[in-house]
């Protein structure tokens, strides 16, 4: 059983480069939300499969010759919920993108569902991209963007059948947007957009979802939902890895960190990790960390 996430909470205070924590992930009493929290939910069985699925060993990576990920090693067991922490630049996005595919290793090995990552053809992962590298002024409805999740099954060519638009309006139902299915991409908000494409990898079923910054500029709301969306997927089986800059969601979300500099810092359950040495190794200045507990600051 995990632990509550109700009133777990670890905030963190620091020096530049560190932002002071962001408490926008918490829902004001009365506020509205999508989805209760599961804390203390049991983790539904899934199916059988490897209970490893994730192994990176070694792993280089970079742009134009030089590294931006160097001798990079963890793991990720079935259904883990793992956020990846670090500074601007550290290699967040990048590791993300090798995992799903999309930027080629230089050095070391990595394996996904117990096999090289090189010999899989992806379609188990899922992938949301960081919403300010996606050009909005394309003109293509919600529900539209949301059946792109579904080309790997029918085929880049292939126009979607009923049962692929039927998944992809019950996917947009579940984030909350099932009444926006044919609005124009641009007229919607941030937090609406990453909805979406949250859907949209959300309707491609995957074994492993990849996301880069999802509440990143997102308001109060839409990050409350899509975490505890994010945290029922995964109690049904779904492993989960996502980067944040919001380091107050850490300890109430994640069951394992990763504090990233270009090579692994740390690696762990945010409460080994969540310290003033391995903070300050990762975003290289003082970091004090600020236990709190039922909202008031101890200390």
């Amino acid at each position: 059983m995990k632990r509550s996430r109700v009133h777990d909470h670890t905030h963190v205070a620091a020096s530049a480069p560190v932002a002071p924590p962001d408490h926008s992930h918490a829902i004001a009493p009365g506020q509205p939300h999508l989805h209760e929290h599961s804390a203390h939910a049991q983790r539904v069985p899934h199916e059988a499969g490897p209970a490893q699925i994730l192994n990176a060993s070694g792993i280089c990576a970079g742009y134009f010759g030089r590294d931006v990920l160097d001798d990079v090693s963890f793991t990720v067991d079935r259904a883990d919920f793992v956020g990846i922490i670090g500074p601007n630049g550290s290699g967040k996005s990048t590791l993300l993108k090798v995992i799903a595919g999309l930027h080629p290793l230089q050095c070391g090995s990595l394996s996904l569902f117990g096999r090289p990552a090189q010999s899989l053809a992806r379609a188990r992962i899922g992938y949301v991209p960081q919403i300010e590298t996606v050009n909005w002024s394309f003109p293509v409805s919600a529900l539209d963007v949301v059946l792109m999740g579904r080309y790997a099954r029918v085929g880049l060519f292939r126009r979607p059948h009923k049962a692929d638009r039927d998944a992809a309006l019950a996917a947009l139902d579940e984030v909350g947007m099932g009444g926006r299915a044919d609005a124009q991409i641009s007229q919607l908000s941030g937090g609406q957009q990453q909805r979406i494409f949250v859907a949209r990898a959300l309707v491609q079923q995957p074994e492993l979802l990849l996301l880069d910054e999802p509440i990143a500029g997102v308001d109060a709301t839409s990050q409350h939902a899509i975490f505890t969306l994010l945290e029922e997927r995964q109690l049904h089986g779904m492993t989960i890895i996502a980067t944040t800059h919001d380091l107050s969601c850490v300890a109430s979300w994640f069951d394992k960190v990763l504090c990233l500099n270009h090579h692994v810092i740390a690696y762990g359950p945010p409460d080994s990790v969540l310290n003033e040495k391995t903070l300050s190794a990762t975003y290289g200045s003082h970091v004090l960390v600020i236990p709190q507990t039922h909202g008031a600051p101890v200390g």
